[in-house]
């Protein structure tokens, strides 16, 4: 018997199968391959979708670009929306406005360190001293936020929460505090030259029985002719007056890191003779001490904060009899110095407060008859006396100009005049100092 041998002498390949033909039969048959469809393998979308740019207009508005959407905020990056507006014909670069113009230096920084990891930036914008925003050059997570930070620069979040949040809050109140200082001064320079000094001495120069506006950045008291100065908080500073009295000796002092300069000033003297009657009221010690202590506590109490917000202006125009300073001899005997401007007009001409404030005194006194004090803040008072009539009460409140009474001649006076002073924490200080301008603007005084 012959034995049958199978041969396979072709394979063709099909899109079934393989068909293989025998040498045996003939016959195709068709050996069944398991297809498999082989897909190109597919790049993975981005985890994090890269910042491209951003802005902000203020601490709490502004936007971040992506490549396919914008994000905004009103609360600075406490949350974020997404908006189909794309912000790109916005300047990367916003130019600070006036509130935020007290820069020390604009900063430049060119890498930051976020979660112990230091990246290049891409692009940093700083709206105070202290807080500023950033974008990384990274394709992870530091390259797809707005990094943000309270102190300078030092440390980097991206989340506006607990310690961040209440930074930013306490900087917003600093802008405001810088806002309500810096519409005192003349100029945005000199505003900026103030809020950005340690110590500020306005003015730096000044003559015996003047005063001068100190300014710190920071609490603080100043020992000064054997008195006690509190430095009081307003605006982003704190503020005292410093009275000069007229017996200061000239010189160089310290002040903080400044130097005050006094100088000399030689006042003039001036004689007077008045009646036997008239001159006999100044021996009533009695009369006079117990006005003095409501004078006294009356000028204790000032507003913490000054009171005005435009120059002072001379409070009646009249001839000027007695100016600041002049020593003045009674009857031939030394009465001592005349700390105030007598200003002679006809009886009855109304007197204006010289700016705003509070009536800290409307009283008829022995010395000075019918007189005013008014408060204008922070230790400084305006005294009006002589009057013929009152036209305030105490506690009331007046505006720059307002009528407050009448010329007139009661108390120790010899014809009809107004007796005008300033006062600094109990001390007279030359009204001269005072008219058609503010303290603030003493600064001028320095740089002429």
């Amino acid at each position: 018997m012959k034995s049958r041998l199978l041969v396979l002498s072709l394979f063709v390949a099909s899109a079934a199968g393989v068909v293989v033909y025998s040498s045996w039969s003939g016959q195709p048959f068709t050996l069944s391959l398991l297809q498999k469809t082989v897909s190109q393998p597919q790049p993975e979308a981005p985890k994090y979708k890269e910042a491209m740019e951003f802005a902000m207009t203020d601490l709490d508005h502004g936007w971040v670009r992506y490549e396919d959407h914008s994000m905004e905020t009103s609360n600075g990056g406490e949350s974020w929306v997404s908006t189909e507006v794309q912000p790109s014909n916005v300047q990367s670069t916003i130019q600070a406005d006036e509130a935020f113009s007290f820069l020390q230096e604009p900063k430049t920084l060119s890498t930051l360190n976020y979660k112990s990891q230091e990246y290049s930036i891409k692009q940093i914008q700083f709206m105070t001293d202290h807080v500023g925003w950033a974008l990384v050059n990274d394709k992870g997570e530091a390259g797809s936020k707005l990094l943000m930070t309270t102190d300078g620069g030092a440390t980097w979040q991206s989340e506006v929460v607990g310690p961040v949040k209440e930074a930013l809050k306490a900087e917003k109140l600093l802008i405001q505090r810088r806002q309500e200082e810096s519409q005192f001064y003349s100029s945005p320079e000199r505003a900026k030259l103030a809020l950005q000094s340690d110590w500020l001495l306005i003015p730096n120069t000044v003559i015996q029985g003047d005063v001068v506006l100190i300014r710190h950045n920071k609490p603080d008291k100043i020992e000064w002719q054997g008195k006690t100065y509190t430095l009081q908080p307003f605006g982003a500073g704190y503020f005292t007056y410093l009275p000069i009295g007229t017996t200061t000796k000239p010189g160089d002092y310290p002040i903080g890191d400044k130097t005050l300069k006094v100088v000399a000033q030689n006042f003039p003297k001036q004689y007077l003779q008045v009646s036997e009657q008239l001159d006999s009221m100044r021996q009533d010690t009695k009369r006079i001490d117990a006005d003095q202590a409501k004078i006294d506590a009356a000028r204790s109490q000032s507003q913490p904060e000054f009171l005005f917000h435009s120059s002072f202006l001379k409070p009646v125009e009249g001839i000027l009899t007695t100016p600041y300073g002049h020593t003045r001899y009674v009857n031939g005997k030394l009465s001592g110095s005349h700390l105030a401007l007598d200003l002679a007009a006809k009886q009855g001409t109304p007197i204006k407060a010289t700016n705003d404030g509070i009536v800290a005194l409307a009283d008829s006194l022995y010395l000075t008859g019918n007189s005013i004090y008014i408060d204008h803040g922070m230790g400084l008072f305006s005294q009006y006396a002589h009057m013929s009539e009152l036209r305030v009460k105490t506690g009331d409140q007046v505006k720059r100009g307002d009528i407050i009474g009448l010329v007139g001649t009661t108390g120790f006076s010899t014809g009809p005049h107004l007796h005008f002073t300033f006062w600094t924490h109990n001390v007279p200080v030359n009204p001269n100092l005072f008219f058609d301008t503010t303290p603030f603007a003493w600064l001028e005084k320095d740089k002429k």
